[in-house]
């Protein structure tokens, strides 16, 4: 991939990083498990603090790539054997973390994908503003992984055949 490509890639995910970045601060910053009204279940108070672990998860990893993009870019000199791996671990820390999240509060349903309606289905019904951020960051990371689909495999590919390692 060209240098210049590259670089735009680095530049267009760091700012739909940034989306996810602010999404994901305002909404941790004004909710918490006793903001949604449980009724007392322990499965409702169980869906809901593994939901708000996987987004404070997810925007550590962020943040932490945000921040490693924006250092590539200041650069004086584009390195962009750092950047193509900087954009591999985008993919595989920031848009695996959003679509298999380790609490499985929710996944993406692909079937749905391709009739225009949200993909994503939760395992409990989920109050409006949990609804919300997910759905709104869904978006986002869609976003992200049709732009960054190169480096889950052909990047790879490559550096096998270079014979490196990630």
């Amino acid at each position: 991939m060209p240098v210049q490509n590259v670089k735009a890639l680095c530049e267009s995910t760091k700012e739909q990083l940034m989306q996810a970045m602010e999404n994901l601060e305002h909404f941790l910053n004004h909710y918490s498990i006793t903001s949604f009204d449980t009724n007392d279940e322990p499965e409702m108070t169980e869906f809901y603090t593994g939901f708000l672990s996987d987004l404070r998860h997810l925007l550590v990893y962020c943040e932490d790539y945000y921040e490693k993009l924006g250092i590539l870019l200041r650069r004086p000199t584009f390195n962009e054997e750092q950047s193509e791996k900087v954009l591999y671990h985008v993919y595989h820390q920031c848009i695996n973390s959003f679509f298999y999240p380790k609490h499985e509060c929710y996944s993406e349903d692909g079937r749905y994908a391709y009739t225009g309606q949200d993909a994503i289905r939760f395992r409990k019904k989920p109050q409006r503003e949990a609804r919300d951020i997910t759905l709104a960051c869904s978006k986002i990371f869609e976003e992200l992984r049709e732009n960054l689909a190169y480096y889950e495999s052909d990047y790879v590919n490559r550096l096998r055949m270079q014979g490196e390692k990630l």
